[in-house]
């Protein structure tokens, strides 16, 4: 009875107080009365149950009101409100959950909040996708953090579209070596390392099922750092220093995407600045020049301007 009791003050303490809404003894004493079968209980009980989950570590604060009344309050550890409120924001908006997995999950950190900021825990940000939801990411991301860390080969079906908008999978059963788990693009990759060919293959973990482990390896497989800017999930043949000339209003969007590997130059063209930085090449960097258009332009080096040339040619021959 006295361990059920502590743990309903608890539970009221949490759901009904913070820094700004405090709670009397009478209060509790109501709470008790009117929600649990435990009947009446004196002040002194109640005050004494406050002191032992102040001693188990419970950071509960006691504050003067009106008429000099005590008023207790839960300061609770760990995220504040405003983080809470920045996770639930994120989980609604999470284009790989079900509406049943978000409820789930935001369920769980309501009973972080009181019963006065679950009410603002409502997102109210919409998600812009035609994407259907991806079931499995969650399951899927939890085995392959697992295999990982048990230094295990990974066996799993992967899947790609049809022309009939389906998903077919086939079996990807070699000597695989999961490596790390990559966030790019609003998608979750994962890089492993292909004994047989001694590659690097990429994977969405979203399109992955029947995930097994593998035989225990002892040699560890390791993805090296980029040694400069990444623009495609997928691994570049090179990476290279590129000076761009941009038009002056990409600047800003320049900077987010380059960081610290960028270098900003004056050019003597009007309405331009000069961009340059270590970058990745591969297809994705082709890919991502030719969405800029006529607002970018690959200076050097030679190599890297001459291929893209050529890549620009062959796409006006298909409108010839």
């Amino acid at each position: 009875m006295e361990h059920e009791r502590i743990i309903y003050i608890l539970e009221y303490l949490t759901n009904q107080t913070d820094e700004k809404k405090k709670v009397t003894v009478r209060d509790i004493q109501n709470y008790l009365a009117s929600q649990t079968n435990l009947g009446d209980v004196s002040a002194l009980t109640i005050r004494r149950d406050i002191n032992r989950l102040q001693m188990t570590g419970h950071n509960i604060q006691v504050s003067r009101g009106a008429h000099n009344t005590s008023e207790y309050y839960l300061v609770r550890k760990g995220f504040t409100f405003n983080e809470i409120r920045f996770i639930v924001d994120s989980i609604s908006i999470n284009k790989f959950l079900s509406d049943g997995q978000k409820q789930k999950l935001i369920k769980k950190f309501e009973g972080l909040c009181s019963s006065e900021e679950v009410h603002q825990l409502i997102s109210r940000i919409s998600l812009n996708s035609q994407a259907a939801p991806s079931l499995n990411l969650l399951e899927n991301l939890e085995k392959v953090h697992k295999i990982i860390s048990q230094k295990r080969k990974i066996n799993f079906e992967y899947g790609k579209y049809d022309t009939h908008k389906q998903i077919n999978y086939y079996s990807k059963r070699r000597d695989m070596l999961p490596c790390n788990v990559i966030y790019f693009n609003e998608r979750f990759y994962l890089k492993c390392f292909d004994e047989e060919s001694q590659n690097i293959r990429t994977y969405r973990i979203d399109r992955m099922k029947h995930i097994t482990a593998g035989e225990v390896t002892q040699s560890a497989a390791a993805i090296p750092r980029p040694d400069g800017v990444v623009l495609d999930i997928f691994e570049p043949d090179e990476f290279v220093y590129v000076t761009l000339r941009i038009r002056r209003f990409l600047l800003d969007d320049m900077l987010e995407q380059f960081g610290r590997y960028a270098t900003v130059l004056n050019d003597d063209m009007p309405g331009t600045v000069l961009i340059r930085a270590k970058i990745g090449i591969g297809h994705g960097f082709y890919r991502w020049v030719m969405k800029y258009g006529q607002d970018m332009e690959i200076l050097s080096p030679e190599h890297v301007r001459k291929e893209f040339a050529e890549k620009i040619a062959g796409v006006a021959a298909l409108y010839q």
